[in-house]
């Protein structure tokens, strides 16, 4: 297969933990053809939507990893499978990636995960859709609303709903003090909405990382326990990741959503989930691939090419 990759610059990949360089690495064990595209290499031109990229060798070293031909520009149908690999935040310009890619699909392009699921997919705001998996949850701009939630929860994580990595992630009590000053910044004094979840105690067990490839769960999660004196447990926020075995609830959550996602075109899931509650639907650019397989063996990026080499024969 012809593969084409749009994602965040090569050389910003931390290879050991990278999950897109597992996909690249397993499809070039495989003999596909990779290329590699900036996401402002997605253009609209001459009636066509086309893609300016790179031919990427691996190189199979450490320092020196990938080896680029000089840009070129081609229709993105012109490859058997366009990976929209790009990292967040969701912003205009990703918005933009998402109806240049679906004009793409329009024209034969097969592109994972779907561009008008990425689009309809608030990774945060997705979990309403499960209310039976989630923990008390409010999404608002309103300052009343934020307080009262904070007043009969006690304790309480305030997010944004575009961020990634934990950033902007605040856990906040009844009485502290700063309550009021920390709604104003994410709201921005009412002009953002943001997402207010009951604090889980479970996190200090770790922030359960759940794969979904083509519906179905990888074994193991990966649990991403916060550093001392720390309640993220995001990776980027130094939280350690842990490799486990899904538990009865992660599979009765994972094997209630899979099939849902899946059927609107997103190969690849990332749940999110804190003890036995679902916390966020990541379906923009999912990661542990390396971590799980790393620690159990079980090779996530041979499964997800498995999936992604079907997908392409179902499309014809």
């Amino acid at each position: 297969m012809k593969l084409a990759f749009i994602a965040d610059p090569l050389s910003s990949f931390k290879i050991h933990k990278d999950s897109t360089y597992a996909m690249m690495a397993e499809a070039a064990r495989r003999g596909h053809e990779l290329h590699v595209a900036l996401q402002e290499g997605v253009i609209w031109k001459d009636g066509s939507v086309i893609g300016e990229h790179c031919p990427l060798a691996l190189t199979g070293r450490k320092d020196r990893w990938y080896q680029t031909e000089p840009p070129r520009q081609s229709p993105l149908n012109e490859f058997d499978a366009v990976l929209m690999r790009k990292d967040p935040p969701f912003d205009a310009e990703y918005l933009t990636s998402t109806w240049l890619l679906e004009l793409a699909q329009n024209q034969g392009a097969r592109v994972f995960n779907h561009p008008r699921a990425l689009r309809d997919h608030s990774e945060k705001l997705a979990i309403a859709e499960f209310p039976q998996f989630a923990a008390p949850t409010v999404v608002t701009r309103l300052e009343s609303e934020l307080q009262d939630f904070i007043d009969a929860n006690g304790d309480v994580v305030l997010k944004p709903l575009e961020a990634m990595g934990g950033h902007s992630v605040f856990r906040v009590t009844d009485r502290d003090p700063n309550r009021n000053v920390i709604i104003e910044t994410l709201t921005r004094f009412g002009a953002k909405s943001i997402m207010a979840q009951r604090y889980i105690p479970e996190i200090r067990d770790g922030d359960k990382r759940i794969l979904l490839i083509a519906g179905m769960p990888v074994p193991h999660c990966l649990a991403r326990i916060p550093k001392p004196g720390e309640t993220r447990g995001n990776l980027a926020a130094g939280g350690t990741g842990v490799a486990r075995p899904l538990s009865a609830r992660d599979r009765e959550i994972a094997e209630t959503i899979g099939p849902r996602l899946a059927g609107r075109g997103l190969l690849l899931v990332g749940l999110d989930v804190i003890g036995d509650w679902l916390t966020e639907i990541n379906v923009t650019s999912p990661t542990c691939f390396r971590e799980i397989t790393d620690q159990t063996g079980f090779d996530v990026a041979a499964m997800f090419v498995d999936a992604l080499e079907s997908a392409v024969r179902a499309k014809g």
